[in-house]
């Protein structure tokens, strides 16, 4: 993995907002964005005047952004004196992952009991998309096509409320493998569970696609001593 400093990008100056829709959840969805894809890591500071000033909006909808952001335990805010983005919780993340894990086995269960073959099409290609993503190291883009792989399992099974919840509570998991994914291999690992949940679902077996998903999801939290030995100020102790 790289290190610290050449892994992670530099924060981008936000756009101008879209002026059709409300500002905070903008704000908000921005800010949010930047923080799990580690463009602002743990402990960078979050200027309220500053930020009111790049996405060109006043106080307020920065504020109530802000005030979402630490209800997800994303940022740290000091009334009169600071706000920074929050380390990365390591209980929160591994609560997200019982939360998902739960969850996803049932759905994957679901669909394996009744096989769909547009489905399957689907996902085919959301992995097609995938391994492009990962042969160019375009590890942004790789991860917004491991979202949509795992949105498609939900929407399949009739369960897109529940994948927005999982979405709000990953925050700090997904972090975690934001650090992880530069790794060697490890997006290769992940097309590679992704492809054989895909087959055990085409297949009708329930069993193999829960297994899979199972391995899947675990990949991350199995390697947290190297990911905090590697990151030591990034996480919570």
């Amino acid at each position: 993995m790289e290190s610290s400093h050449t892994a992670l990008r530099a924060p981008p100056r936000p756009a101008r907002l879209d002026r059709g829709r409300q500002a905070a959840p903008q704000v908000f969805e921005r800010l949010r964005n930047a923080i799990v894809a580690l463009e602002l890591p743990p402990g960078a500071p979050l200027s309220r005047a500053e930020l009111a000033g790049q996405f060109g909006v006043s106080s307020t909808p920065v504020r109530d952004a802000l005030m979402r952001l630490e209800e997800e335990g994303l940022v740290d805010v000091f009334p009169q004196h600071a706000t920074v983005v929050s380390r990365i919780d390591v209980d929160r993340a591994q609560q997200a992952h019982f939360l998902r894990q739960a969850l996803e086995l049932e759905i994957v269960r679901l669909l394996a009991t009744n096989p769909d073959q547009s489905l399957v099409i689907r996902l085919d290609h959301a992995i097609a998309l995938q391994q492009q993503f990962a042969k160019a190291g375009d590890f942004e883009s790789f991860i917004a096509g491991d979202n949509d792989f795992h949105a498609q399992l939900y929407a399949a099974a009739g369960k897109q409320e529940l994948w927005t919840l999982v979405r709000s509570r990953s925050g700090h998991i997904d972090r975690l493998r934001r650090l992880h994914l530069p790794s060697p291999g490890k997006a290769q690992n992940i097309v590679r569970h992704h492809r054989l949940i895909t087959r055990a679902i085409e297949a009708g077996d329930a069993e193999a696609a829960q297994q899979h998903l199972r391995k899947h999801l675990s990949g991350t939290l199995s390697e947290l001593d190297k990911i905090r030995s590697r990151y030591p100020e990034y996480l919570t102790d």
